[in-house]
Protein backbone atom coordinates (compact mmCIF):
# COMPACT_ATOMS: atom_id res chain seq x y z
CA UNK A 1 0.00 0.00 0.00
CA UNK A 2 1.16 3.50 -1.11
CA UNK A 3 1.02 5.93 1.75
CA UNK A 4 2.10 9.93 0.70
CA UNK A 5 1.64 12.27 3.43
CA UNK A 6 4.11 14.63 2.29
CA UNK A 7 4.43 15.08 -1.37
CA UNK A 8 7.25 17.20 -2.15
CA UNK A 9 10.43 15.50 -0.15
CA UNK A 10 13.57 17.42 -2.03
CA UNK A 11 15.37 14.38 -2.45
CA UNK A 12 15.47 15.30 -6.09
CA UNK A 13 17.19 18.89 -5.96
CA UNK A 14 20.11 17.51 -7.23
CA UNK A 15 18.52 16.01 -10.25
CA UNK A 16 18.43 12.66 -8.99
CA UNK A 17 16.02 10.38 -8.11
CA UNK A 18 15.05 6.98 -6.27
CA UNK A 19 14.35 4.19 -8.78
CA UNK A 20 12.31 1.07 -7.09
CA UNK A 21 14.59 -0.98 -5.62
CA UNK A 22 16.26 2.16 -3.71
CA UNK A 23 19.13 3.01 -6.45
CA UNK A 24 19.29 6.38 -7.02
CA UNK A 25 19.71 7.80 -11.09
CA UNK A 26 19.92 10.81 -13.21
CA UNK A 27 16.31 11.63 -13.21
CA UNK A 28 17.40 11.59 -17.19
CA UNK A 29 18.27 7.98 -17.33
CA UNK A 30 16.91 5.59 -19.82
CA UNK A 31 14.81 3.64 -17.36
CA UNK A 32 13.75 7.59 -15.74
CA UNK A 33 12.82 8.28 -19.82
CA UNK A 34 10.90 5.09 -20.21
CA UNK A 35 8.58 4.87 -17.22
CA UNK A 36 8.09 8.54 -16.87
CA UNK A 37 6.86 8.41 -20.27
CA UNK A 38 4.44 5.58 -19.53
CA UNK A 39 3.23 8.18 -17.04
CA UNK A 40 2.87 10.60 -19.49
CA UNK A 41 0.61 8.13 -21.52
CA UNK A 42 -1.36 7.43 -18.58
CA UNK A 43 -2.00 11.31 -18.67
CA UNK A 44 -3.06 11.46 -22.61
CA UNK A 45 -5.31 8.15 -21.72
CA UNK A 46 -7.20 10.19 -18.63
CA UNK A 47 -7.80 12.91 -21.43
CA UNK A 48 -9.53 10.41 -23.68
CA UNK A 49 -11.70 9.72 -20.82
CA UNK A 50 -13.28 12.79 -20.58
CA UNK A 51 -14.90 12.21 -24.04
CA UNK A 52 -15.27 8.30 -23.83
CA UNK A 53 -18.38 6.56 -22.54
CA UNK A 54 -19.67 2.84 -21.51
CA UNK A 55 -17.53 0.32 -22.33
CA UNK A 56 -14.76 2.65 -23.96
CA UNK A 57 -14.55 4.13 -20.98
CA UNK A 58 -13.81 0.86 -18.56
CA UNK A 59 -11.58 -0.44 -21.54
CA UNK A 60 -9.28 2.77 -21.02
CA UNK A 61 -10.10 2.48 -16.81
CA UNK A 62 -8.40 -0.64 -17.39
CA UNK A 63 -5.41 0.57 -19.35
CA UNK A 64 -4.64 3.13 -17.16
CA UNK A 65 -4.24 0.39 -14.10
CA UNK A 66 -2.13 -1.80 -16.51
CA UNK A 67 -0.12 1.56 -17.05
CA UNK A 68 0.69 2.07 -13.31
CA UNK A 69 1.72 -1.75 -12.96
CA UNK A 70 3.81 -1.13 -16.27
CA UNK A 71 5.49 1.87 -14.38
CA UNK A 72 6.30 -0.35 -11.16
CA UNK A 73 7.81 -2.85 -13.46
CA UNK A 74 9.60 -0.56 -15.77
CA UNK A 75 10.73 1.65 -12.23
CA UNK A 76 12.39 -1.77 -10.67
CA UNK A 77 15.72 -2.81 -12.09
CA UNK A 78 17.34 -6.46 -11.92
CA UNK A 79 15.12 -8.87 -12.85
CA UNK A 80 17.57 -11.85 -11.89
CA UNK A 81 17.36 -11.08 -7.75
CA UNK A 82 13.09 -10.78 -7.48
CA UNK A 83 12.95 -13.69 -6.02
CA UNK A 84 15.37 -12.71 -3.34
CA UNK A 85 13.78 -9.26 -3.34
CA UNK A 86 12.15 -8.82 0.30
CA UNK A 87 8.80 -7.46 -1.44
CA UNK A 88 8.01 -9.11 -4.92
CA UNK A 89 7.93 -6.59 -7.72
CA UNK A 90 5.36 -5.91 -9.87
CA UNK A 91 5.31 -7.17 -13.53
CA UNK A 92 4.01 -7.06 -16.50
CA UNK A 93 2.48 -10.70 -17.24
CA UNK A 94 1.50 -12.49 -20.54
CA UNK A 95 -2.12 -12.32 -19.69
CA UNK A 96 -2.40 -8.65 -19.59
CA UNK A 97 -0.84 -8.96 -23.10
CA UNK A 98 -2.96 -11.93 -23.96
CA UNK A 99 -6.05 -9.59 -23.27
CA UNK A 100 -4.93 -6.86 -25.43
CA UNK A 101 -5.11 -8.84 -28.15
CA UNK A 102 -8.20 -10.39 -27.46
CA UNK A 103 -10.04 -6.73 -27.19
CA UNK A 104 -8.17 -5.57 -30.77
CA UNK A 105 -9.59 -8.56 -32.13
CA UNK A 106 -13.23 -7.90 -31.09
CA UNK A 107 -12.94 -4.62 -31.94
CA UNK A 108 -11.50 -5.17 -34.77
CA UNK A 109 -13.97 -7.71 -36.19
CA UNK A 110 -16.67 -5.41 -37.78
CA UNK A 111 -14.44 -2.68 -39.09
CA UNK A 112 -13.88 -2.52 -42.82
CA UNK A 113 -10.47 -3.41 -44.06
CA UNK A 114 -7.82 -0.38 -44.23
CA UNK A 115 -6.75 0.81 -48.58
CA UNK A 116 -5.15 3.65 -47.04
CA UNK A 117 -3.23 5.55 -44.02
CA UNK A 118 -5.60 7.19 -41.26
CA UNK A 119 -5.07 10.80 -40.63
CA UNK A 120 -5.04 11.36 -36.61
CA UNK A 121 -8.40 13.00 -36.08
CA UNK A 122 -12.47 12.76 -36.54
CA UNK A 123 -14.06 12.62 -32.95
CA UNK A 124 -12.47 14.29 -30.03
CA UNK A 125 -12.37 11.09 -28.67
CA UNK A 126 -10.38 9.35 -31.97
CA UNK A 127 -8.06 12.28 -32.03
CA UNK A 128 -7.20 11.78 -28.17
CA UNK A 129 -6.70 8.02 -28.67
CA UNK A 130 -4.53 8.59 -31.81
CA UNK A 131 -2.21 10.52 -28.89
CA UNK A 132 -2.43 7.58 -26.91
CA UNK A 133 -0.89 5.92 -29.65
CA UNK A 134 1.93 7.97 -30.63
CA UNK A 135 2.73 8.24 -27.31
CA UNK A 136 2.42 4.22 -26.62
CA UNK A 137 5.21 4.63 -29.94
CA UNK A 138 7.29 6.59 -27.63
CA UNK A 139 7.00 4.33 -24.60
CA UNK A 140 7.92 1.63 -26.59
CA UNK A 141 11.05 3.02 -28.30
CA UNK A 142 12.76 3.98 -24.72
CA UNK A 143 12.04 0.79 -23.45
CA UNK A 144 13.72 -1.22 -26.03
CA UNK A 145 16.26 0.97 -25.95
CA UNK A 146 16.58 0.58 -22.08
CA UNK A 147 16.39 -3.16 -23.11
CA UNK A 148 19.73 -3.12 -24.80
CA UNK A 149 21.24 -1.81 -21.58
CA UNK A 150 19.87 -3.32 -18.75
CA UNK A 151 16.92 -5.88 -17.67
CA UNK A 152 13.58 -5.48 -18.79
CA UNK A 153 10.66 -7.80 -18.30
CA UNK A 154 9.78 -8.84 -22.16
CA UNK A 155 6.37 -8.55 -21.35
CA UNK A 156 6.62 -5.14 -20.53
CA UNK A 157 7.85 -4.57 -24.49
CA UNK A 158 5.05 -6.83 -25.72
CA UNK A 159 2.55 -5.03 -23.64
CA UNK A 160 3.22 -1.72 -24.98
CA UNK A 161 3.62 -2.68 -28.70
CA UNK A 162 0.11 -4.29 -28.54
CA UNK A 163 -0.99 -1.24 -26.75
CA UNK A 164 -0.20 1.21 -29.45
CA UNK A 165 -2.37 -1.32 -31.91
CA UNK A 166 -5.45 -1.17 -29.60
CA UNK A 167 -5.47 2.78 -29.52
CA UNK A 168 -5.02 2.42 -33.20
CA UNK A 169 -8.74 0.73 -33.72
CA UNK A 170 -10.33 1.59 -30.67
CA UNK A 171 -9.76 5.17 -32.41
CA UNK A 172 -11.54 3.70 -35.73
CA UNK A 173 -14.04 2.32 -33.37
CA UNK A 174 -14.73 5.68 -32.20
CA UNK A 175 -14.84 6.94 -35.90
CA UNK A 176 -18.01 5.58 -35.96
CA UNK A 177 -16.70 2.12 -36.14
CA UNK A 178 -14.40 3.62 -38.93
CA UNK A 179 -16.72 5.30 -41.41
CA UNK A 180 -15.36 8.81 -40.29
CA UNK A 181 -11.86 8.01 -40.38
CA UNK A 182 -9.93 10.88 -41.99
CA UNK A 183 -7.91 9.44 -45.04
CA UNK A 184 -4.33 10.10 -46.46
CA UNK A 185 -4.35 11.14 -49.68
CA UNK A 186 -0.73 10.79 -50.78
CA UNK A 187 0.30 14.10 -52.90
CA UNK A 188 -2.94 15.32 -52.67
CA UNK A 189 -1.31 19.22 -51.58
CA UNK A 190 1.14 18.98 -54.50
Amino acid sequence: MVVLNKIYTRTGDKGETALGDGSRVAKYAPRVEAYGTVDELNATVGLARITAQGDMDAALARLQNDLFDLGADLCRPHMEKDDDAEYPPLRMISSQVDRLEAEIDTMNANLSALRSFILPGGTPLAAHLHLCRTVARRAERLTVDLSTADDVNSFAIKYLNRLSDWFFVAARIANNNGQNDVLWVPGANR
